[in-house]
């Protein structure tokens, strides 16, 4: 499992798939609300001058020197939620990047978010 303090070592490391395709370069790690953990990072991908950041989980990554490899396929990562480099998720999507993996999105008992970001 992925270590929490090493959260901050992440940021600008390749975001290779599930076969090593490269996907972009991580821009921020998301973690649990509930329990702290890594648990979404943001990639930056795109031309230079229209880069996005999309959502990916980070279940099973594998961190390596200069890279991180998640479970995913590149082609699922790239139809995943995005938001613009100057944005933030807005509470009423975060859901949606949960459903688009599959993945059980829970909340706080009174509403609170489940990402917040590290």
């Amino acid at each position: 499992m992925i270590q929490s303090a090493d959260v901050r070592e992440w940021r600008d490391r390749d975001v290779l798939d599930i076969e090593g395709h490269k996907i972009g370069i991580l821009e921020a790690v998301y973690v649990d609300t509930t329990t702290d953990e890594p648990f979404m990072a943001t990639v930056r991908t795109g031309l230079p001058t229209r880069h996005r950041l999309l959502f990916v989980p980070l279940d099973e990554a594998i961190a390596g020197p200069g890279y991180l490899k998640i479970r995913y396929a590149k082609s699922l990562v790239r139809k995943a939620p995005s938001i613009g480099t100057d944005d933030v998720l807005p509470a009423t999507q975060e859901a949606a990047v949960f459903q688009h993996y599959g993945l059980t999105y829970e909340p706080g008992a009174r509403g609170e978010r489940q990402l917040a970001r590290r």
